[in-house]
């Protein structure tokens, strides 16, 4: 089994959590904030943290947070409930096609994992997720639609009070921007209404012959056209 339910994986994946404590030199961040569609991530992460405390490598644990995507959900809403209940769903058609999961397998484990983390869930919508994606991409990354969730559900639980902004926060990225190229062409050619997107930072392609003079000459009148439109703002 590839997925989250086969225990090897788990154990491969929580050593992400060691991983992150030593770039960080051995200094627990605030929060986690994770992408959640079979939950094996926040399952494995938090393993991590909890046996890096056991050997005394950290004296305390991060709070951890998962973020769903609004079209499969079944966490928040079990969130929302305290946990007290979760009901399986279908999950409905979305960006962040790897979590579109409806029934994950390490709910279970999960929810364990927050409650000890004192965590929380968060949702992100299309709309937000997109756009989300595409203001990281305008700061120098090229996120994946996943991550996009992450980020929106991060800048949510910001304005919500849950995370103060001078946090220390890590958000888990899931895979690169390069594997999704129909949506980073759609976000910003605006074909992702099908998903009720209404890109915000759009940065439409250029078609420039394949010569060095050509995509030299696109790049300075960019340049140009942008700095005097930063201008008249």
């Amino acid at each position: 089994l590839a997925n989250s339910m086969n225990s090897l994986r788990i154990e491969g994946q929580k050593t992400i959590a060691i991983e992150l404590l030593q770039q960080f030199h051995w200094e627990v961040p605030d929060w986690v904030v994770i992408p959640g569609g079979n939950l094996g991530n926040v399952s494995a992460l938090g393993k991590g943290f909890i046996e890096a405390k056991q050997m005394g490598l950290i004296d305390k644990l991060p709070r951890l947070a998962v973020a769903q995507a609004a079209q499969a959900n079944p966490l928040y809403l079990s969130y929302l409930d305290g946990f007290r209940t979760f009901e399986p769903q279908t999950a409905r058609d979305t960006l962040a096609s790897a979590i579109k999961i409806g029934n994950p397998v390490s709910r279970e484990r999960a929810i364990r994992t927050l409650q000890s983390f004192d965590g929380i869930v968060e949702e992100a919508t299309e709309d937000e997720l997109a756009n989300a994606c595409a203001r990281a991409d305008r700061n120098g990354l090229f996120t994946c639609p996943h991550t996009g969730v992450a980020l929106a559900a991060l800048e949510k639980m910001v304005a919500a009070g849950h995370i103060e902004p001078k946090s220390r926060v890590i958000v888990i990225s899931t895979a690169h921007g390069l594997k999704f190229p129909d949506f980073k062409v759609k976000y910003h050619e605006d074909q992702l209404r099908e998903f009720h997107v209404e890109p915000q930072h759009r940065n439409f392609p250029i078609e420039v012959e394949a010569e060095y003079e050509a995509v030299h000459r696109a790049v300075l009148e960019a340049i140009e056209q942008r700095t005097l439109a930063t201008a008249g703002h």
